[in-house]
Protein backbone atom coordinates (compact mmCIF):
# COMPACT_ATOMS: atom_id res chain seq x y z
CA UNK A 1 0.00 0.00 0.00
CA UNK A 2 1.20 3.57 -0.34
CA UNK A 3 1.64 6.40 2.03
CA UNK A 4 -1.02 8.28 0.29
CA UNK A 5 -3.72 5.35 0.66
CA UNK A 6 -2.72 4.53 4.34
CA UNK A 7 -3.40 8.02 5.19
CA UNK A 8 -6.34 8.32 3.63
CA UNK A 9 -7.18 5.35 5.55
CA UNK A 10 -6.45 6.62 8.71
CA UNK A 11 -8.48 10.08 7.66
CA UNK A 12 -11.59 7.67 6.73
CA UNK A 13 -11.12 5.89 10.03
CA UNK A 14 -10.29 9.00 11.86
CA UNK A 15 -13.99 10.84 10.49
CA UNK A 16 -16.27 7.67 10.54
CA UNK A 17 -14.97 7.59 14.63
CA UNK A 18 -15.57 11.08 15.12
CA UNK A 19 -18.71 11.16 13.46
CA UNK A 20 -20.35 7.79 14.88
CA UNK A 21 -18.22 7.32 17.86
CA UNK A 22 -15.44 4.71 18.78
CA UNK A 23 -17.35 1.70 18.15
CA UNK A 24 -18.01 2.40 15.20
CA UNK A 25 -17.09 -0.53 12.44
CA UNK A 26 -16.18 -0.43 9.00
CA UNK A 27 -15.00 -2.88 5.88
CA UNK A 28 -11.96 -1.87 3.48
CA UNK A 29 -14.90 -1.06 1.22
CA UNK A 30 -14.61 2.29 2.96
CA UNK A 31 -11.86 3.35 1.77
CA UNK A 32 -12.89 3.09 -2.43
CA UNK A 33 -15.52 4.56 -4.32
CA UNK A 34 -18.50 2.54 -5.66
CA UNK A 35 -16.55 2.44 -8.98
CA UNK A 36 -13.58 0.32 -9.27
CA UNK A 37 -11.29 2.96 -10.86
CA UNK A 38 -8.02 1.12 -9.34
CA UNK A 39 -8.14 -2.82 -9.21
CA UNK A 40 -4.54 -3.52 -8.27
CA UNK A 41 -5.15 -0.60 -4.87
CA UNK A 42 -8.63 -2.86 -4.38
CA UNK A 43 -6.39 -6.10 -4.46
CA UNK A 44 -3.73 -4.66 -2.29
CA UNK A 45 -5.60 -3.74 0.10
CA UNK A 46 -8.06 -6.63 0.29
CA UNK A 47 -5.14 -9.07 0.66
CA UNK A 48 -3.50 -6.96 4.02
CA UNK A 49 -7.24 -7.31 5.39
CA UNK A 50 -8.57 -10.61 4.39
CA UNK A 51 -5.08 -12.85 3.61
CA UNK A 52 -2.44 -11.37 5.72
CA UNK A 53 -4.53 -10.69 8.79
CA UNK A 54 -7.45 -12.37 8.37
CA UNK A 55 -9.49 -9.58 9.67
CA UNK A 56 -13.63 -9.93 9.79
CA UNK A 57 -15.57 -8.10 7.17
CA UNK A 58 -16.40 -5.44 9.51
CA UNK A 59 -14.16 -4.19 12.03
CA UNK A 60 -13.97 -1.42 14.19
CA UNK A 61 -12.41 1.94 12.66
CA UNK A 62 -10.08 2.61 15.64
CA UNK A 63 -8.77 -0.64 14.80
CA UNK A 64 -7.73 -0.03 11.67
CA UNK A 65 -6.77 3.41 12.18
CA UNK A 66 -4.15 2.05 14.30
CA UNK A 67 -2.95 -0.93 12.12
CA UNK A 68 -2.42 1.62 9.66
CA UNK A 69 -0.39 3.70 11.66
CA UNK A 70 1.89 0.93 12.42
CA UNK A 71 2.91 0.11 9.28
Amino acid sequence: MTPEFRQKAITTCSDKIAKKGEGVGLSFYAFFKNKNDDPELLMQVATWWIRNHKLDHFEKAVKIRDMMRAI
